[in-house]
């Protein structure tokens, strides 16, 4: 018998930590690849956890996941060019993502006005998560000492609705799967057919 125990999502972890590992060697995507789903992982940590410390807990795993995986990836020739003080700075980044999730948790995605907001904040953090991160790398990767702000601006801004684009995709995605799992898990405890 099918309960509401059963609805819940304890085994959303795992579904994030493959994502995040299936996407993140390429950050951009390719023909081979997936556009990296980081941003969303972090949503999707603040959006489903059950309380603070939970999602506190798996937002804190999913930062050294990601560490480990750009340690790997470089040591397995990807280049390093991004390995900077700045690094550091992805901490703030994802962390817009995983808050703007923990807000969005509160909003009920069945609805199509509170779906539209939640698609609308996503689109928000994601455009902060890109300037967070391009800034803090302008900043303080001392890569660009010599360039002006808005050349750099401008040379990044090409990245921009790829980044945006990519994270609201996913995040669309899985609360597209999320329904379309509570709906057919609903369905299958009104007609106990498990």
């Amino acid at each position: 018998m099918i309960n509401k125990q059963t609805l819940s999502f304890d085994y959303l972890p795992i579904g994030l930590i493959v994502l995040m590992v299936m996407t993140r060697f390429h950050h951009f995507g390719d023909v081979l690849h997936l556009p990296d789903a980081s941003l969303a992982v972090f949503f999707f940590a603040g959006f489903y956890r059950g309380n603070l410390y939970a999602k506190a807990m798996m937002g804190g795993f999913l930062l050294i996941l990601a560490g480990v995986i750009d340690y790997l990836a470089i040591a397995n020739g990807t280049s390093a060019w991004c390995i900077s003080p700045a690094y550091v700075f992805l901490t703030l980044t994802y962390g817009v993502m995983w808050l703007t999730g923990c807000y969005c948790a509160n909003l009920t995605a069945r609805n199509v006005r509170n779906l539209g907001l939640i698609l609308v904040l996503s689109s928000l953090a994601a455009t902060l998560a890109f300037v967070v991160s391009n800034g803090s790398f302008f900043l303080f990767s001392g890569r660009y000492e010599s360039l002006a702000w808005l050349d750099y601006a401008v040379t990044v801004k090409q990245y921009f609705p790829l980044y945006v684009g990519s994270a609201v995709f996913y995040v669309l995605l899985g609360l597209g799967l999320n329904t379309l799992g509570k709906t057919i898990l609903a369905l299958m405890i009104k007609h106990q057919k498990i």
